[in-house]
């Protein structure tokens, strides 16, 4: 290591020297690969994405302190390029982006704020922490052969990584905490927490059966895990190296940068992603149709393939999709209530439509009923029902015990809905109209005032007019001298000559 050796006489300049020393030793901070007993931080303020706390071997990742929603701090491995977080700690709240927030290892990781909450800890009583290249955080115990005591591979967020497995007893939760990805005994499934609190929280949506095509999953033999292959595409394993289920990447068995991703998405989506070294490239998706996505249009919304979302009462107001990004509107604001059973007098107005059936009628259940009247009934009389579907032809009702999602738009007319929307929400919507005509009324008085002012100006410039043409016939009429203008003078003068 070079020593530079630096001999300032002035003081002033001593003081620019020490300013630039600083500045550079800021600028040039290490970063550890290791965190050891005693490591503690705090939360820089002058950071506005990341600030980082350990890095793995390459520098691609990086323990650190997140910004979340500008004033607060989430523990995340974060890609460092991209700055896109690919783990969290599942902390049930967030810690405040201040002062009094503190990230400590103490034999486990802990995060307190004002020094005695704890919002989140790994209970675990290691030496050290590194960061794998996986990237896997861990907490280690002893020296020469050391023991795994606890890895983030075990506790994913929304994310899962190339080569991370993913088992029965795991997870993946999106951003917003509505869509879940978990496995079943042969199958991926997708879940959304639509339902009231009491009941089952969560409406599989999508399901994925292993094809098992080259190895069967045989009943009793270990439960099924999920992992991403280097190769482009998600296998689904029993005891053993070999798939029993593969959905391929685009990038199947072609090259691709890594690293390699699977994330669940705040619409309910569950996307692949490949880092290509400036940007991450969408390499698969389980959803490919929009419209199937479980609630793309909001509450009471309704999709059409090709088309995009409106309402399922025709109201003007509708949403706009993209292909990677929702931007909705709720056709009526949220439910406010666990279910209509516990509104008094079970309050609620009807909506009725044709041609309409669930996107994912296949995993509801359902009842035979002789017509659609039977089944509509069977629903409005019960408070834990939202509403219905019905298929004329198969005799299939299906039952809606949540607040109503999006609605696809199919147009046979043998398809038919019928569904409950609390009274709150007609209120609101009613309150909405009433704004919406107090705008109008005003605008209106102010266009009668624009014109009123306008007619005014118009009738003062007439008048002034009016004057001066009275004024000029008045000067002309015959009269007194001191009726004369000054230009009589001339006249008068020429007649006494």
């Amino acid at each position: 290591m070079k020593i530079i050796h630096i001999t300032v006489k002035s003081p002033f300049l001593l003081f620019i020297a020490a300013l630039l020393i600083t500045h550079l030793s800021k600028s040039t901070a290490i970063i550890p690969q290791q965190l050891v007993r005693g490591f503690t931080a705090n939360p820089n303020p002058t950071v506005t994405n990341f600030q980082p706390l350990l890095n793995d071997s390459t520098g691609n990742f990086s323990l650190s302190f997140l910004r979340v929603n500008q004033d607060q701090l989430a523990l995340a491995i974060v890609h460092v390029a991209s700055g896109e977080p690919l783990w969290q700690a599942n902390s049930a709240e967030l810690a405040q982006w201040g002062e009094h927030t503190q990230l400590v290892f103490n034999g486990s990781f802990v995060i307190s704020d004002h020094g005695s909450r704890v919002l989140w800890s790994t209970n675990t009583d290691g030496d050290r922490v590194v960061l794998t290249s996986a990237p896997n955080l861990q907490i280690l115990k002893g020296e020469k052969s050391p023991s795994l005591l606890w890895q983030s591979f075990d506790f994913p967020s929304n994310t899962l990584v190339e080569n991370q497995n993913f088992t029965s007893d795991m997870s993946l939760v999106s951003s917003n905490g509505v869509y879940t990805m978990r496995l079943g005994p042969d199958f991926i499934g997708l879940y959304a927490k639509f339902k009231h609190i009491g009941s089952d929280p969560s409406q599989i949506y999508y399901r994925h059966r292993a094809m098992q095509a080259k190895v069967n999953i045989v009943e009793g033999r270990g439960p099924i895990l999920v992992r991403i292959s280097s190769d482009g595409f998600l296998g689904m394993y029993q005891n053993g190296s070999t798939p029993a289920d593969i959905q391929s990447f685009n990038s199947y068995q072609r090259s691709a940068p890594a690293p390699r991703r699977v994330r669940i998405e705040d619409d309910g989506n569950l996307k692949g992603y490949y880092w290509s070294g400036s940007s991450w490239v969408l390499d698969y998706q389980a959803i490919s149709e929009t419209c199937e996505l479980p609630s793309l249009c909001g509450l009471y919304g309704l999709c059409r393939s090709g088309v995009g979302c409106s309402c399922l009462d025709n109201q003007t107001q509708t949403q706009t999709q993209t292909q990677n990004q929702t931007q909705s509107q709720q056709c009526y604001p949220n439910q406010e209530i666990g279910d209509l059973c516990s509104v008094k007098g079970n309050k609620f107005w009807e909506l009725r439509k044709t041609g309409v059936e669930l996107p994912y009628k296949e995993l509801m259940s359902y009842v035979e009923t002789a017509s659609y009247e039977q089944c509509e009934k069977s629903c409005h009389m019960n408070c834990t029902c939202w509403g219905i579907l019905y298929n004329n032809a198969s005799k299939f009702c299906y039952n809606v015990d949540y607040p109503i999602q999006t609605i696809l738009e199919v147009g046979h007319e043998s398809k038919m809905g019928y569904f409950k929307v609390w009274e709150g929400a007609k209120k609101k919507k009613d309150k909405r109209l009433w704004i919406g005509i107090g705008l109008l009324c005003g605008a209106m008085i102010l266009v009668g005032l624009v014109v009123g002012f306008g007619g005014y100006k118009l009738w003062k410039r007439k008048k002034r007019v009016n004057n001066r043409i009275l004024e000029e016939e008045h000067i002309n009429a015959p009269g007194p001298y001191k009726d004369l203008g000054s230009s009589s003078f001339g006249s008068i003068e020429l007649s006494n000559r």
